[in-house]
C-alpha cells in the first residue's frame, strides 16, 4: 500500500501542470450559479441594468443604423435573438454584432479600471442573444456574465500597459470574453471552452488609431468582439479547434501584442476574487480616462465657488494611459471625438455644471465657451497618479485663476468606482434616461423591463426584453 501511494504520489509530481489557458478553461466550465456569492449576483444584475441604458440609448445613432442595415441585408427577416434598436428580430450572430455596437456609442458603458476593459459592451449583447436562441433561463444568463467578466477581466490584465498603448482592449480581450460568455450557454466542457478562447483569440483585434480621424472603429470593435466571441464559441460546440496556448504561446496574443505580459493574472485568485464586483459605473458620458479629472474639477469649482470664466489654466495631472489616448485628440470634429477631449469634458463641466448626453449633443461643439475653456487645458504625467493606475484612477487638477490665485484638488476614488458606486436608484435614474435619451423606450417600457432585470434569477426563459413595434 505504502509503495502503490509512493508511485501514484511520484507520478503526479512528474505530470506537468495545466498552462494558464488550461486552468482558466477548467474554471469557467465548471462554474455554476450556486458557486457565485449573493454580493456577485447581486452585481451582475445591477451591471446587467446599467447595460440596458447604454445600450438603447445608442438606437437612432449613425453607427447603429449602419449595423441594422447590415442585419437586414445579411440576415434572415426574424429570427430567435432581438435588436434592441428597432426591436426586429434576427440571429444570434447579427443580433449580438448591432446591440454590441449600440452598447458603445454614448459611452456610458461599464468599465474594470484594472484591465482597462468594457465588460458589458461586448458580454450582454451576445449572452442575451444565446440565451433568447436556446430558451436559457435567468440563472444561466447571470452565471454566463459573470464568467464572461471574469475571463476578460483577466485576460485584459495578463496583457498589460503596454498592450493598451496601441490596442483597444475590449475589442481584443473582449472577444474572448464574449466567447466564454456564450460557451457557458452552450455547455461547452473545459476542452471545449480552450477550443473557443483559441478561436476567439485569433480574431481579437482593435487599434486606437481611429481617434485621430475620429473614425467610427470603436463601434466596430465591440460589434466584432461579440459576434467573433459568438463565433468562437458555436465552432466550439461543432468540434471546430483552436489554438491551445493562444494566450501564452510563442505565438500567441501575449507575444503579439504585449511587453509587460503576466500569466499569473489569467488565474489569479480563482473562485476567491470576483473580478465583477470591481467594476465601475459611468457617471459622465465620455472616456472614462476623463472622468477622474473631471470629478477633481467639479470639487474645486463646488469648493472654491468658482464659475468656468474665473479659471485662466487648468491642468489635468494624469496617468500616461490618459495622455495616450486623449493625447491624439485636438480639436474634435464629432460629438463622439468630442468624448475623448479632456478640455471638452472639463469645459463642459466648468461651463454648464455636468459632462452629461445632453451636454454633449447641444453644447460640446456648438458653445464657444466651451472651447474656449478647451483651449486653456492641458495635461501632464503625474508621477503618483501613473504609479496608482490601472488599479486606482485619481483624480488631480490644478487651475491659476484670474486673479492669480493657484487651487488644486483631488478625488481619490470617481463617482463609479466601488467604493463611490452607484445605488440602485441611481442606476435606475440612469437607465431611465438613456433610455429616453433618442425615444428607444417609454417609461412604462423600461419602469417594466427594470422590474423583469432585477429578478432575473427568477426568470425561467429569457425571451424578448421589449414588445414588438
Amino acid at each position: 500500500m505504502g509503495a502503490t501511494a509512493t508511485a501514484t504520489t511520484s507520478i503526479a509530481a512528474a505530470r506537468p501542470a495545466a498552462s494558464p489557458t488550461r486552468q482558466l478553461a477548467e474554471f469557467l466550465a465548471g462554474l455554476r450559479y450556486t458557486d457565485l456569492p449573493a454580493e456577485v449576483v447581486a452585481m451582475a444584475k445591477d451591471l446587467f441594468v446599467d447595460w440596458l441604458g447604454a445600450a438603447l440609448a445608442g438606437t437612432g445613432s449613425p453607427q447603429v443604423r449602419a449595423f441594422q442595415g447590415l442585419a437586414r441585408k445579411m440576415g434572415p427577416a426574424a429570427g430567435p435573438s432581438e435588436v434592441l434598436a428597432d426591436r426586429s428580430t434576427t440571429s444570434p450572430l447579427l443580433a449580438a454584432m448591432v446591440n454590441a455596437a449600440a452598447s458603445h456609442v454614448v459611452e456610458q458603458d461599464d468599465v474594470h479600471n484594472g484591465s482597462v476593459f468594457h465588460p458589458a459592451a461586448v458580454i450582454f449583447p451576445p449572452a442575451l442573444a444565446t440565451a433568447q436562441a436556446e430558451g436559457r433561463s435567468g440563472k444561466d444568463l447571470l452565471v454566463a456574465a459573470v464568467a464572461g467578466y471574469e475571463a476578460g477581466i483577466r485576460i485584459g490584465e495578463f496583457l498589460g500597459r503596454s498592450h493598451y498603448k496601441v490596442f483597444h482592449t475590449t475589442g481584443t480581450a473582449g472577444t474572448l470574453a464574449a466567447a466564454v460568455a456564450v460557451g457557458k450557454l452552450l455547455g461547452l466542457d473545459a476542452e471545449g471552452m480552450q477550443q473557443a478562447l483559441g478561436s476567439a483569440g485569433t480574431q481579437a483585434a482593435g487599434l486606437w488609431e481611429f481617434l485621430r480621424d475620429a473614425a467610427d472603429s470603436k463601434q466596430l470593435h465591440t460589434a466584432k468582439a461579440a459576434s467573433d466571441g459568438l463565433l468562437a464559441a458555436e465552432l466550439a460546440r461543432a468540434g471546430f479547434t483552436g489554438a491551445r496556448h493562444i494566450l501564452e504561446g510563442p505565438q500567441g496574443m501575449a507575444a503579439g501584442m504585449s511587453s509587460d505580459a503576466d500569466p499569473a493574472r489569467l488565474t489569479d485568485r480563482l473562485g476567491t476574487r470576483w473580478a465583477t464586483v470591481e467594476t465601475s459605473y459611468k457617471f459622465h458620458a465620455a472616456c472614462r480616462h476623463t472622468h477622474p479629472a473631471a470629478d477633481a474639477l467639479l470639487l474645486l469649482l463646488r469648493r472654491e465657488k468658482l464659475a468656468a470664466g474665473d479659471l485662466a489654466e487648468v491642468v489635468a495631472r494624469v496617468h500616461q494611459g490618459a495622455i495616450d489616448v486623449l493625447g491624439p485628440v485636438g480639436v474634435p470634429t464629432t460629438v463622439h471625438q468630442a468624448k475623448f477631449s479632456m478640455g471638452t469634458v472639463l469645459g463642459l463641466c466648468a461651463v454648464h455644471g455636468n459632462a452629461s448626453l445632453q451636454a454633449f449633443e447641444t453644447q460640446a461643439l456648438q458653445d464657444p465657451r466651451v472651447a474656449a475653456f478647451r483651449e486653456r487645458v492641458r495635461m501632464v504625467l503625474d508621477d503618483e497618479v501613473n504609479g496608482a493606475y490601472p488599479r486606482r484612477w485619481i483624480g488631480k487638477v490644478e487651475a491659476r485663476t484670474r486673479d492669480g490665485r493657484t487651487l488644486s484638488a483631488r478625488v481619490d476614488v470617481p463617482k463609479g468606482d466601488p467604493g463611490n458606486s452607484l445605488s440602485h436608484a441611481e442606476l435606475e435614474d440612469k437607465a431611465l434616461r438613456l433610455a429616453a435619451f433618442r425615444g428607444a423606450a417609454t417609461e412604462a417600457e423600461m419602469r417594466a423591463l427594470l422590474d423583469r432585470a432585477w429578478r432575473l434569477e427568477e426568470v425561467e426563459r429569457v425571451g424578448r426584453l421589449l414588445p414588438a413595434r
